[in-house]
């Protein structure tokens, strides 16, 4: 029996957090979904806290989204901006901490942003170099330790509210097919989504590029190496070979190299890592 699409969603989206058993009982993590008014742009809203007496390095295969997150830079809050990162994102989390953060949905900071995303990969800048609007109040707010989570999500949501215009409708559209090569496992190659589209594979190309961030060729390959991460998480034996076909790829070669790339070895050596 074929997997339902939004299981292998959700699959995936645990795959995304790398050597997930170092995690335990260092990191909580914890999600909520936007009010109506920001459900258009932004997906959730998310916060980690941590306690680790000991420096613990924290890794993750990033979504093609941008997250706006409140967290020390050089010892004082600051709110940033993360934009797409093409490679593995790592942070070392040391003491007892807490970050408060949006999820934009793919697409979803063009509005916001008012330019290209793509003027935004693999950068991180504050709000205040970003967008212009001074963050450090908000900041220092989110990350008081005194307030609890609740609180600070709603302080966030009622920030990014006065701050957002409507989406435009490229981008909800975008949107859709990103969410729709992280749902359907029959999506595994870039020119599935634009013929879904109704568009040639180079007009998607741009349109990803100004609204993402990122490439649709980009976006496919980060899903099929997700089901890799998956699957070396498995106590089964694996068959890379008949994964590398099943994902589409040429040969189990082509399959490596791509992980590698990502994460940062290959999968085998990835899953005696685990």
């Amino acid at each position: 029996m074929a997997e339902d699409p939004l299981t292998r969603a959700g699959r995936r989206a645990q795959s995304a957090i790398l050597h997930p058993a170092r995690a335990e009982g260092r990191i909580t993590v914890g999600r909520s979904r936007p009010p109506d008014d920001l459900s258009t742009l932004v997906d959730y809203f998310w916060w980690v806290e941590w306690h680790c007496p000991e420096p613990h390095v924290q890794e993750v295969v990033p979504r093609p989204v941008v997250h706006l997150t409140a967290e020390s830079r050089d010892g004082a809050p600051r709110l940033l901006v993360h934009g797409v990162m093409r490679r593995r994102f790592q942070r070392t989390l040391v003491g007892d901490g807490r970050t408060v953060a949006a999820a934009f949905r793919p697409a979803g900071f063009r509005p916001v942003l008012g330019r290209p995303v793509s003027s935004m990969t693999d950068r991180v800048g504050t709000v205040a170099d970003v967008l212009g609007t001074d963050d450090r109040r908000l900041a220092g707010l989110l990350l008081d330790p005194d307030a609890d989570v609740t609180t600070c999500v709603d302080r966030l949501s009622s920030w990014l509210i006065e701050r957002t215009a409507t989406a435009d409708p490229v981008a909800a559209d975008i949107a859709d097919l990103v969410e729709l090569a992280e749902t359907d496992t029959t999506v595994i190659r870039a020119q599935q989504l634009a013929d879904r589209a109704g568009v040639s594979l180079r007009t998607l190309q741009r349109q990803f590029a100004d609204h993402v961030g990122i490439g649709p060729k980009w976006v496919v390959q980060r899903c099929r190496l997700l089901d890799v991460a998956g699957a070396a998480h498995t106590d089964g034996t694996v068959d890379w070979a008949a994964l590398a076909a099943d994902l589409g790829y040429a040969d189990q070669s082509h399959l490596i190299r791509a992980f590698t790339a990502l994460v940062g070895g290959p999968p085998a050596r990835y899953r005696a890592d685990t």
